[in-house]
């Protein structure tokens, strides 16, 4: 079969085994936004199209793509939702040659009754299941918008998100800290250090922001590691708030290296205990919901 992790930004194709093994993956820059609404099956080809041809007919896609932007709408299930749920609701797209289907998204009311929705983190969450056993874990998902999610019994209870990775964006790239900050500078584990044990501290977020720019204006902060320093200011408010609302330990990472490194930082300085899952638990996750489809 063929599972395709599909977001906003980025495509990331798997050809998957009986077993559900990755036996080939691609990584695209296609995401749904780079794509005209009749550009999907183009796209499907261009990813995937040589193993559909070789007699990989069976396509599960989990993702932005089944976004109101995205290729067909798949709706949200209300949690607490497992393997099964997902499987039935997953909705099948017409297309020449290969049976196609797009798994659903999740859906939760957090606290004061707030609606809170994911996209493709299930998938991940649920491939990686296997390796947490059937207690009660917290995982979190760092990126643009993070997910901090409680499982227990195979299924996902609830979960929060926080707009992390888009502030980031946004207050490095748009605002008056922009510049304060050298764009091209490495990571500084320094200056992370620096913004995590921020976020401990009395006063909110929004007045650590404006204390950033304060300390460039003393000289209390070099431009090299400004960008590091805001980056560990914003993701030690986001484990702040996680630990507010109660967490499972030792909370599973899931994600790229880039990010699950900084939060496993931030956690430390919490001293919340932590561990890694496998960073292709997408195509997990695609593999055992595939196993369920009617």
């Amino acid at each position: 079969m063929i599972g395709l992790d599909w977001g906003t930004t980025s495509l990331r194709a798997y050809r998957l085994g009986t077993d559900g093994q990755i036996m080939a993956r691609r990584d695209m820059p296609r995401g749904i936004l780079s794509i005209d609404s009749d550009g999907f099956p183009a796209a499907l080809h261009a990813a995937a199209g040589d193993w559909i041809g070789q007699g990989d007919t069976r396509v599960v896609m989990c993702g932005m793509v089944g976004s109101r932007q995205g290729w067909v709408e798949a709706p949200y299930i209300d949690c607490p939702a497992g393997l099964d749920g997902l499987a039935a609701a997953a909705v099948r797209v017409p297309f020449e040659g290969a049976e196609l289907r797009i798994v659903p998204g999740l859906s939760c009311r957090g606290g004061g009754g707030a609606r809170d929705v994911m996209r493709g983190e299930e998938t991940q969450i649920l491939g990686a299941l296997p390796t947490l056993g059937g207690a009660e874990a917290t995982v979190c998902l760092p990126g643009s918008h993070s997910k901090w999610a409680q499982v227990s019994d195979g299924r996902v209870l609830h979960f929060a998100t926080h707009l992390t990775g888009e502030a980031f964006s946004a207050l490095s790239g748009h605002t008056i800290l922009a510049r304060m900050m050298n764009p091209s500078a490495p990571f500084h584990a320094g200056g992370f250090a620096r913004g995590v044990a921020r976020a401990k501290q009395p006063g909110g977020l929004l007045h650590h922001l404006f204390g950033l720019r304060a300390a460039s204006l003393f000289d209390e902060i070099e431009e090299d590691e400004a960008a590091s320093f805001l980056s560990g200011l914003l993701i030690g408010h986001e484990v702040a708030s996680a630990l507010e609302g109660g967490v499972a330990p030792p909370v599973v990472l899931i994600g790229a290296a880039a990010l699950t490194t900084r939060y496993a930082a931030a956690l430390d300085a919490f001293g919340v205990p932590h561990r890694s899952a496998d960073a292709d638990a997408a195509a997990r996750g695609l593999a055992r919901i595939a196993e369920r489809l009617p």
